[in-house]
């Protein structure tokens, strides 16, 4: 798995599948990760932890993904504007 940070809060994060996982079976086989790139309505994509996607509204924009911050290491909330 490939190891990057969320756009959203910045935890360090694993993104399922890549190279490194190419010939790899069963539990090991690059299907875990800790993060999805998303893609939002208005144009932008962002690479964010599922804490913080579990944090988003309905409908979310960048400022949004902007506005998103780590409270610990499994939950994530929005800033108030």
């Amino acid at each position: 798995m490939a190891n990057d940070s969320c756009d959203g809060c910045g935890r360090p994060i694993s993104v399922a599948g890549g190279i490194a996982n190419l010939w790899t079976f069963g539990q090991d086989d690059g299907s875990d990760g800790t993060a999805m790139t998303l893609e939002l309505a208005d144009g932008s994509d962002h690479l964010l932890c599922y804490p913080c996607i579990a944090a988003l509204p309905d409908e979310p924009t960048a400022a949004d993904v902007g506005r998103l911050e780590q409270v610990d290491g499994e939950t994530s909330k929005l800033r108030a504007q």
